[in-house]
């Protein structure tokens, strides 16, 4: 009998099993590849003392960060990607470095560093499942982290310039939307009739930035414009986590 994989993670919210981009993404591959998981959401009882989820727990392991998680899952023999050829390996591995650099800071400056957006949305919901009196510390932790990853992706010195990176990662992460958008075309998986690990990276990235009610979103905006990757969202939301939406 395999050993029970259990994820912590952050919860749901706004119709999403996670508000978290790297939560989601280990929930939707998990789907995908059919891997048993037991979702443990973060509420107020936990006991960490950081952010760094999701974390994969195993009989034997603790595996964290999503391509390591993912990684893992393959090892047990639930693989998204057996059927992609070469090509779409080395597609898939260059369209997530993409995201990464170019997506990634974007959204975190959305959630974390945009400071009606942070004051309103993020820290309040994110608080408010962090026990006392963590509450009131860590998602300014997670906030300056977030803002340093940020800096860090851009070659920054720290608090320099920052308007302008923030001008130039919107602008990048718009060019990085287009390009997924030409990519996904009407095709309803980014490599044919069954999704990937891609898949899994472009939906965690995106379902968060399409759904979260934020009171500014300029990527927002462009995203909702881009109508076969809110579709791409919805498709997979009613497809894989119906049975678990909510406001978690």
């Amino acid at each position: 009998m395999a050993a029970p994989l259990e994820l912590s993670c952050w919860g749901g919210g706004w119709g999403l099993p996670s508000v978290h981009s790297e939560s989601l993404v280990v929930m939707a591959y998990a789907k995908f590849s059919g891997a048993p998981l037991k979702v443990k959401v973060i509420d107020n009882t936990w006991r960490g003392s950081r952010g760094d989820v999701p974390i994969l727990t195993t009989e034997d392991n603790i595996v964290s960060q999503p391509a390591k998680i993912l990684n893992f899952l393959r090892k047990q023999k639930y693989n998204a990607d057996y059927e992609l050829s070469a090509k779409q390996g080395a597609d898939t591995l260059a369209y997530i470095a993409l995201i990464e650099e170019k997506l990634l800071p974007a959204v975190l400056h959305t959630f974390w560093v945009e400071s009606d957006n942070y004051f309103s949305v993020t820290r309040p919901w994110f608080a408010s499942r962090i026990p006392f009196p963590l509450s009131l510390i860590l998602p300014g932790r997670m906030s300056k982290g977030a803002l340093n990853r940020i800096l860090l992706t851009r070659g920054e010195p720290p608090l320099y310039h920052l308007r302008e990176v923030e001008a130039q990662i919107y602008r990048d992460a718009k060019e990085c939307l287009n390009l997924l958008s030409n990519r996904l075309g009407t095709s309803q998986f980014f490599f044919g009739d069954t999704p990937s690990t891609l898949d899994a990276y472009v939906f965690g990235f995106l379902a968060p930035l399409y759904k979260v009610r934020f009171p500014k979103g300029q990527l927002q905006g462009h995203l909702q414009r881009l109508s076969n990757l809110c579709r791409f969202c919805d498709d997979i939301l009613h497809s894989y986590f119906r049975l678990s939406l909510g406001d978690g």
